[in-house]
């Protein structure tokens, strides 16, 4: 096999793949969702040891914050793999890690918490960057534009009043001001 084909693809590939992807899609609003659903789901029904006394956390909220926790770990994989309703991903997960709050044990001892509120605004907010320019990529990068010295800095210009077409003048008694509720009878003119 040669360096060249297609049976040779080592980590560099995949690494690059992989960062293509996260690229296209809230990765790390997803993952911090996620994350924070996991100890929203976990912490009602976990049990601890200290020798022989056993310590359960378990409440009568622990059905609901099992939901919720499962509801945020499905809310991060949509970030993920449906990046369309990011936004809506985002503003649900924040929702539902301020509901655990009462719900699931302090949102899972605040660790879910945070993390649930990060993911979603991470997701909220998050935007796709700009495609590539084609026509850009054969030309010479162009260096980052510096700001322009004050006194090469010009005014724009405020836009006048337009003026009246020709074949509409105006009638001595009407005024500028007039609503279209006043004007023609009443009647709405959209030309």
């Amino acid at each position: 096999m040669s360096a060249e084909s297609i049976g040779s693809r080592g980590f560099t590939y995949w690494r690059l793949r992989f960062r293509a992807w996260r690229g296209n899609r809230p990765f790390w609003g997803g993952l911090f969702t996620m994350i924070g659903g996991l100890p929203i789901a976990y912490l009602p029904y976990a049990d601890m040891r200290l020798g022989n006394m056993t310590i359960a956390m378990a409440t009568t909220a622990g059905a609901g914050s099992l939901i919720i926790g499962v509801l945020l770990i499905t809310l991060g994989l949509t970030m993920w793999f449906q990046s369309a309703v990011r936004v809506f991903a985002g503003i649900a997960a924040i929702v539902l890690a301020l509901v655990s709050i009462p719900v699931a044990n302090l949102g899972g001892f605040g660790i879910g918490l945070i993390c649930a509120l990060v993911g979603g605004g991470l997701s909220a907010a998050w935007a796709p960057g700009a495609p590539a320019d084609e026509a850009g990529k054969d030309a010479d990068p162009v260096p980052a534009a510096e700001p322009a010295p004050v006194a090469e800095v010009t005014m724009i210009k405020p836009l006048g009043v337009p003026e009246q077409r020709a074949g509409q003048e105006q009638a001595p008694n009407e005024h500028a001001t007039e609503t279209t509720i006043d004007a023609n009878g009443g009647r709405n003119s959209a030309g």
